[in-house]
């Protein structure tokens, strides 16, 4: 394995926690964390090397403090580039948990108010999905740069198309907050890729377990039966995050569900599935297996693999190529924690604000977004269609 791996990478990495690693809630905190939202511990090498890349102060918005308190949960109001100008969420005592959170005392009671205020640069999209390409798009238009919880569209084409032509016409910047792509692993990933280690991928994976014999809390009930792939990304992730390909074509099968969210008449999608797996054809003319799975007691957390002509990954890199880049993530702010999600949350606010204060395209950007979140969608019509092979639209910033 390379040393550059085994050092500070996967020290962080052990921030992907019990649930991650598929261990069972015994192995776990005793208390109750929503899974994949288990701090990362702070390795003493996570800082080490950082220097600010300017003192300028990017004036943020933030809207959306539901079940998982996503605003407050990446590290914003600790970032040292941040100065966080407003918060904002429909329901008044979440809205004041939020301000709290984030040590704010403006707010307002709707993210079409807040971006009207012309304090701010920059907004944090932490809503329900069905909301978040609607959301994004106001908030552009109001001349703010957007960061976004994932998915980036929730099962709307349309949706993707108006979401694309708002990032080209306004010039701003768009983020989407995939935590996989801040993994350890992926990461590892991506820049052994990047250096030519893999070659071309020949076969990749991506799994997402999230075991929900009953669906959790959400606004207007957008969880209660959705399908499983419309939230794709965590899986997607682990081709599209680190190659920066994508998905060409889909087969997908579904499984009829026994939870009682997927049965006739008891979700508003008519989605009978709890768990759907997708082989993908990728544009490099490769393969990938994609899947998302609600139903599979026992399993949690996202994994991933990748095999290449030159070599492969799984825990670590195999093949041919001896000397491997630096594969470290990158150092954070002394006062911003790697956070949840296997110690992604602060890696995304600091790469979205970096990208901002350096004018470059953040990691995650509107091309990758799609790519990673529209695939889904047609896979979930192929599973309803028993496998039917279908074309995936392709997203070009």
């Amino acid at each position: 394995m390379n040393d550059s791996i085994t050092r500070r990478g996967l020290l962080q990495a052990m921030g992907i926690g019990a649930a991650a690693l598929g261990l069972p809630q015994s192995a776990r905190s005793e208390e109750k964390v929503i899974e994949g939202f288990e701090e990362a511990p702070v390795a003493p090498e996570a800082s080490e090397g950082w220097k600010p890349v300017s003192d300028r102060r990017i004036r943020v918005g933030i809207a959306g403090y539901g079940l998982c308190h996503f605003g407050a949960a990446f590290g914003f109001q600790d970032h040292p580039n941040v100065e966080i100008v407003a918060v904002t969420d429909l329901i008044p005592d979440r809205c004041a948990g939020l301000a709290k959170a984030c040590r704010c005392n403006k707010t307002y009671p709707s993210l079409e108010e807040m971006v009207k205020d012309d304090a701010i640069e920059a907004v944090f999209v932490a809503t329900d999905p069905p909301s978040h390409a609607r959301l994004c798009i106001e908030a552009m238009k109001h001349g703010k740069h957007v960061a976004s919880a994932v998915p980036a569209v929730y099962g709307s084409l349309e949706d993707a198309d108006a979401l694309l032509e708002t990032v080209k016409s306004t010039g701003l910047k768009y983020m989407m907050y995939e935590t996989s792509s801040f993994h350890a692993d992926l990461y590892a990933m991506r820049k052994i890729f990047d250096a030519g280690a893999f070659g071309k991928l020949v076969y990749s994976e991506g799994e997402y377990y999230h075991y929900l014999p009953k669906p959790l809390d959400s606004y207007n009930g957008w969880r209660v039966g959705s399908p499983p792939l419309w939230y794709l990304t965590h899986s997607s992730a682990y081709y599209v995050g680190v190659s920066g390909g994508s998905f060409t074509e889909v087969s997908c099968m579904g499984m009829r569900s026994e939870l009682e969210y997927c049965q006739p008449g008891n979700n508003k999608y008519g989605n009978p599935f709890a768990t759907e797996i997708a082989l993908f054809r990728t544009s490099e003319g490769g393969m990938s297996r994609m899947l998302v799975a609600k139903d599979c007691p026992g399993a949690h957390g996202v994994r991933g693999r990748v095999r290449g002509e030159k070599g492969s990954f799984e825990g670590e890199y195999e093949g041919q190529v001896k000397k491997l880049p630096d594969t470290n993530r990158p150092p954070l702010p002394p006062t911003v924690k790697p956070g949840g999600h296997g110690g992604s949350h602060g890696q995304l606010t600091n790469e979205f604000i970096t990208a901002i204060l350096e004018n470059r395209k953040p990691l995650v950007d509107i091309e990758a977004a799609l790519n990673m979140t529209v695939p889904g969608i047609i896979a979930h019509k192929s599973a309803m269609a028993d496998g039917e092979l279908m074309k995936v639209p392709q997203y070009k910033l």
